[in-house]
């Protein structure tokens, strides 16, 4: 029976780490229009920052992410610049009375720079934006290209967090998605990390991979479980060859099949929480003594948080920022953001505006994927009757939904047990945007 619910309910749907999602975008939103929106910030208003760094030395063949491999520095070198440049810019447009309590860098591989450059680009965050003294400082980190030496730098930056990239570590696997990465590597960089005194450390894992199988996947928790990761987040691999290039590198055979990946998810979670872990919305766990276990998670580019902040800066090539207003996004190219940057202006090419529709909507789907239910009050609270269509919307859900994926609740539902793998179709229900509708109705699949 789950089977044919996994090949029933389990679409091509979006993550959902912003509503409306990336592809909403448009180029009505461009730098004039962030301008104006950084300019009406409150004056107290609490910021976060994330800093994209696109770069690798190589390619992970399965990676979505907006990066390039490079051996040489310059180029390297050259974005620096550029991404200093555009803080300049941006904060040109703020005020220091507001300050920053979050920054994560991610990419790419931001432990690509070099050690004095991993200072320099601090410094300048810190020059340009008012940093707290206690900011929660996240950076993502390859471990097949890392130092002891980058790891000085870091900590002396300010890092509080390590996310590392693991995905699978069975060999097979990692030869079949070009990354291959020893179990004592990551190892000796989390370790390393640790005797510096960084405060927490999450693992990222894939499923769905090639070569991929409930034997490998649970081979590495195993072992994952051993470094015993403050949180660790379970990605599907989502095969896009047609979107990204790389990905065509990999053979569409040696792909699981939908109940096969089902499998895998479910038997990582199983684990996890046998060993302790508490489960977050759909696809993060954490220890009980990680705060994000007992704080209200949110939803952001980077999946699960506990990032409240009034205002998200994105800085460097690709980056989205979310502002009361709505979504920016700078030029993806690195080349085509520094001209833009270098030209006096912001890197801004798309965004979007936000309507009350959209907040309405994106509060449903932000508690839906973070709280499992429909958010009831507060949608009574911060929107009063004009949410009157989405409680008919939800009550619509609980009378079509044939296969007990919901369950009523007060005055909405909550997702059962039974339906927590599809929480994203769940959540797609209310996503007006999407074609197609009657993605829970019996009828249609």
């Amino acid at each position: 029976m789950m089977s044919e619910l996994i090949r029933k309910y389990a679409l091509p749907v979006p993550r959902y780490t912003s509503y409306p999602t990336a592809p909403q975008f448009t180029a009505d939103v461009v730098g004039d229009t962030y301008e104006t929106w950084l300019e009406n910030l409150a004056p107290a208003a609490n910021l976060s920052l994330y800093v994209h760094i696109p770069f690798c030395e190589a390619l992970c063949w399965y990676c979505g992410c907006t990066t390039k491999a490079t051996r040489q520095y310059a180029p390297v070198q050259n974005y620096l610049r550029s991404l200093v440049n555009e803080i300049s810019r941006v904060t040109s447009h703020t005020r220091p009375s507001q300050t920053v309590s979050q920054i994560h860098w991610g990419g790419g591989s931001p432990n690509i720079l070099r050690d004095d450059d991993v200072l320099r680009l601090v410094d300048a965050l810190r020059a340009y934006f008012s940093v707290e003294d206690d900011v929660e400082f996240a950076v993502e980190v390859d471990p097949r290209t890392h130092t002891s030496e980058r790891t000085e730098a870091f900590m002396r930056a300010g890092v509080t967090r390590l996310s590392i990239g693991v995905q699978d570590f069975d060999e097979g696997v990692q030869r079949a998605i070009n990354r291959v990465q020893s179990f004592e590597t990551t190892r000796a960089v989390i370790d390393g990390f640790r005797s510096y005194g960084v405060g927490s450390v999450n693992i990222d894992l894939v499923y769905g991979l090639p070569k991929q199988s409930v034997a490998s996947t649970l081979r590495t928790i195993k072992k994952v479980l051993e470094l015993r990761p403050d949180r660790i987040a379970l990605f599907g691999y989502a095969h896009l060859p047609k979107r990204i290039t790389h990905q065509r590198l990999i053979s569409q055979e040696d792909l699981p099949d939908a109940v096969d990946r089902y499998q895998q998810s479910k038997q990582l979670a199983e684990r996890l929480i046998e060993a302790g872990y508490v489960r977050i919305g759909l696809d993060h766990f954490a220890l009980p003594t990680d705060p994000i276990a007992t704080a209200p998670a949110r939803r952001n580019f980077q999946g699960y948080t506990r990032d409240d902040s009034d205002a998200l800066i994105g800085l460097g090539a690709s980056a989205i920022g979310k502002l009361p207003q709505g979504y920016i996004q700078n030029a993806t190219a690195t080349h085509d953001y520094s001209r833009r940057v270098r030209d006096g202006g912001l890197a801004v090419v798309r965004g979007h505006t936000l309507s009350d529709e959209d907040r309405m909507r994106a509060l449903v789907i932000e508690r839906i994927m973070c709280d499992l239910k429909f958010p009831a009050d507060e949608l009574s609270r911060c929107f009063g009757e004009r949410a009157a269509h989405l409680f008919e919307a939800a009550a619509e859900l609980l009378r079509d939904d044939k296969d007990g994926l919901v369950a009523p609740s007060g005055r909405g539902f909550k997702v059962t047990s039974r339906g927590r793998p599809f929480v994203r179709t769940i959540a797609a229900y209310f996503d007006a945007y999407l074609e197609r509708k009657a993605v829970l109705y019996s009828t249609g699949v």
